[in-house]
C-alpha cells in the first residue's frame, strides 16, 4: 500500500517508474513525432501512418528531426517552399485545404495568372489562407526554415495548444499565420 505522507503533488508520477528503469530516447522521439503526425493529420490517420513509416528510419539513425519530417510531410501534409515562389505556395496551400474539402478563395479567377503572382508576395498568401482556414476551424501554421523558405501545414484549430508544444518539443518553432 502506498505511503500517502509521501506524496509530492509536484512530483505526481515519481511512482510511476522505477528507478532502474531507463526510457529509450529513441522511443520518446517517436512517439512525439507520432504524436506530431496525427495533428497535422486531423482525422486522417493512415496518412500520418505513412509519413510515420517513412520517417521512421530517418528519426532511428539520429537525423534532425525537423528535416526528416519536413520531407516525409512535404506537399502531403505540410509544405516548404522557397520564399519567392508564390505560385508553388499557391498551388501547396490549394492542395493541403483540399484535403479538408476546402478551398482558398484567392480573390481572383485564375490564382495561377502571372500578373496576379507578380501583384503579391508570400506573407500576403499566407495571411490570407490563415484567415480563410480559421472560418472553417482550421489552423495555417508556419516555422523559422533558417533558410530563404517558408514552411508549415495545417491542424484543427482545437488543437491550437497542442500544436506549439509537440512542434517545438521535435525542434519546429512553429506560429500560426506568417
Amino acid at each position: 500500500m502506498p505511503d500517502f505522507d509521501d506524496f509530492d503533488p509536484d512530483d505526481n508520477f515519481a511512482q510511476s517508474f522505477h528507478s532502474s528503469e531507463d526510457l529509450d530516447d529513441d522511443a520518446a522521439l517517436e512517439a512525439v513525432a507520432w504524436q506530431f503526425l496525427l495533428l497535422i493529420n486531423p482525422g486522417d490517420e493512415d496518412a500520418a501512418l505513412l509519413q510515420f513509416n517513412q520517417a521512421r528510419e530517418g528519426l532511428a539513425s539520429g537525423d534532425a528531426p525537423t528535416e526528416v519530417l519536413r520531407d516525409a510531410i512535404d506537399w502531403k501534409s505540410g509544405f516548404w517552399i522557397a520564399e519567392r515562389d508564390v505560385g508553388g505556395l499557391v498551388e501547396v496551400l490549394d492542395e493541403l485545404a483540399a484535403r479538408f474539402g476546402l478551398r482558398i478563395d484567392w480573390d481572383t479567377e485564375d490564382p495561377s495568372d502571372a500578373e496576379f503572382l507578380a501583384n503579391t508576395d508570400a506573407p500576403a498568401l499566407l495571411q490570407r489562407a490563415f484567415d480563410q482556414l480559421r472560418e472553417y476551424h482550421y489552423t495555417l501554421w508556419t516555422y523559422e526554415t533558417g533558410a530563404d523558405a517558408y514552411a508549415g501545414w495545417i491542424a484543427h484549430m482545437r488543437d491550437d495548444e497542442a500544436v506549439p508544444v509537440v512542434a517545438n518539443a521535435l525542434g519546429f518553432h512553429a506560429r500560426p499565420g506568417v
